[in-house]
């Protein structure tokens, strides 16, 4: 199982030591988690995925440049032609970007909502409806995912920490876990917003 820690700012070069699949940066103003810093030097193999809410198509290519950035996250209410749009975009200056829509879970979801984006994305993610589009600390109802009815990889997210580690692994038991492609980290694993604690992480990632 592959592992995404988002909301990277302000130790990205002690987690990316740990060697987690994914980074996640925020490119989102209204975001505690905000980054506009420089990345620094992290391995080839982690793949760098910048995230946005409704941000301005050239906003988004010109951060893609400036990051050098493997994957796009989409947090708002970014249609399938604008997911279309921005991938046809990149690809035209040669840039292999991933499309990663996210959708908002709690009780329950209506999964005929992924259909249109079946084309123009490369991955899902879940996460817990809340006040915030991401980062809100708690777990969506997992058993949702039981009539998952797609066969695109997907991300699972929202408030997973350590002590969801045997949920997690009694879920990789079951069916509506075979496209689950990663799982996805964030402020339980943090001192403040953007600082991780890398014990915990490391613990979370052997374990996984």
């Amino acid at each position: 199982m592959k592992l995404k820690v988002c909301g990277m700012k302000l130790n990205t070069s002690e987690v990316a030591q740990l060697r987690p699949d994914y980074l996640g940066f925020i490119f989102w103003e209204h975001s505690s988690r905000f980054f506009e810093r420089e990345i620094p030097d992290i391995p080839h193999n982690i793949n760098k995925i910048g995230v946005f809410v409704d941000a301005e198509f050239d906003y988004i290519i010109e951060t893609v440049k400036k990051y050098q950035l493997q994957g796009l996250q989409f947090h708002g209410h970014e249609s399938p032609e604008y997911c279309a749009k921005i991938s046809s975009e990149l690809k035209n200056i040669n840039q292999k970007v991933d499309i990663i829509k996210v959708f908002l879970i709690k009780d329950e979801f209506d999964f005929d909502s992924l259909k249109p984006f079946e084309k123009v994305c490369d991955y899902y993610l879940f996460d817990t409806k809340g006040k915030l589009p991401g980062g809100n600390g708690y777990t969506f109802d997992w058993t949702v995912l039981k009539k998952y009815p797609s066969t695109k990889p997907y991300f699972l997210s929202g408030g997973i920490g350590l002590e969801n580690m045997v949920q997690i692994k009694e879920f990789m038991e079951l069916p509506e876990s075979k496209y689950c492609h990663a799982i996805d980290v964030n402020s339980k694993f943090e001192l403040e917003p953007g600082l991780k604690k890398i014990i915990e992480l490391q613990l979370f990632k052997v374990a996984l």
